[in-house]
């Protein structure tokens, strides 16, 4: 008999897969990713870690694997076909774009591509299957986005894995596994001071530098003090230079605030609580962690509501300069 978190897992694979179909039909005109999201029944903001996390991809880039894949089975079996048409076909904006894409991906001009005979397209495509399975950093093929995929026929034979299950799928990732532990719990909404920090994520500190430097004169802070970072955007939907988090600090009724500090209400009610102790680096990891390995089993799926991380100890008072931090993910049921 079936576990019961083999169910819900293939539930998840289910919906991921419903994901990949919709890209599948869509591929060759624009579409918005939060589309796929919908697809899936996936909240928007969440949606993409959670394909990163099971799939080793993000949306973005599978859709681009895709569409090149797709360009390609034009340049191999429609020798009449413009170049601008096949980008268009292709559901890229333009064949300057398309042009530029499909360089990164394969180390040649699709003109150059379309040159070369059946058996030389052939090894071309092969050879950059294979060096993006092997994880090569150093190929003209390896284009970041995972290997080349097939389009219902229209692509190339070569690079077939979407036409696995996810649970077939192997991981863009080899590094080892984190230990944590998950609990789902009630969490109380918070007021919060908070420094606004625009850009890439990793980036938050200095938002806190500039909010302990308002807190600090104005002892606002004590031992029960909640330290945490709230995200606000969804990080494949947003360029990095737009992405916006907020390192805050609870803060009693009535505390006045000014300049570039603010208040804001940090909601409450039911969170999927991931434990972690990490280092300054792994943070992606843990958030995958809890998002690719726990919540497909789990029976619940995130809900709309922020997310955020809570630090429990300051590395400098670790004695292995750790992050005590917990992961607050806000859940429903699946």
């Amino acid at each position: 008999m079936e576990s019961r978190s083999s169910y819900l897992r293939r539930e998840y694979e289910a919906r991921m897969n419903r994901a990949m179909d919709f890209a599948y039909r869509n591929c060759g005109r624009d579409f918005d990713l939060a589309q796929m999201a919908d697809a899936a029944c996936f909240s928007r903001f969440h949606f993409h870690r959670l394909f990163a996390a099971m799939t080793g991809e993000t949306p973005a880039e599978f859709v681009r694997r895709l569409r090149l894949a797709r360009a390609a089975g034009f340049l191999k079996n429609s020798p009449s076909m413009s170049l601008t048409d096949i980008a268009l076909a292709s559901g890229f904006s333009g064949s300057s774009v398309f042009s530029r894409a499909f360089r990164e991906r394969f180390g040649m001009s699709p003109s150059a591509f379309r040159e070369l005979d059946s058996q030389s397209m052939h090894e071309a495509l092969r050879s950059t299957r294979l060096a993006i399975e092997a994880g090569s950093k150093d190929s003209q093929a390896d284009g970041k986005d995972g290997q080349t995929g097939n389009n219902g026929g229209q692509a190339p034979a070569a690079g077939d894995r979407y036409a696995l299950p996810i649970s077939a799928i192997p991981r863009r990732t080899t590094m080892e596994k984190l230990a944590f532990t998950v609990d789902v719990m009630e969490r109380p909404e918070y007021l919060v001071a908070y420094a606004r920090h625009t850009g890439p994520y990793n980036q938050v500190g200095e938002a806190f530098d500039r909010l302990y430097r308002w807190a600090g004169p104005r002892n606002v802070m004590n031992d029960a003090t909640v330290h945490l970072a709230v995200y606000h955007d969804d990080p494949d939907l947003t360029p990095a230079d737009k992405l916006r988090s907020s390192a805050c600090v609870t803060v009693p009724d009535g505390t006045e605030v000014g300049g570039d500090i603010a208040l804001m209400k940090v909601p409450g009610g039911k969170f999927a609580v991931g434990h972690f102790t990490i280092e300054a680096s792994q943070f992606g990891q843990a958030w995958d962690a809890l998002m690719g390995e726990w919540f497909p089993s789990s029976g619940y799926q995130p809900d709309d509501r922020l997310c955020y991380e809570v630090y429990i100890t300051d590395p400098a008072h670790h004695p292995e300069g750790k992050f005590v931090v917990d992961i607050c993910e806000p859940v429903r049921p699946l």
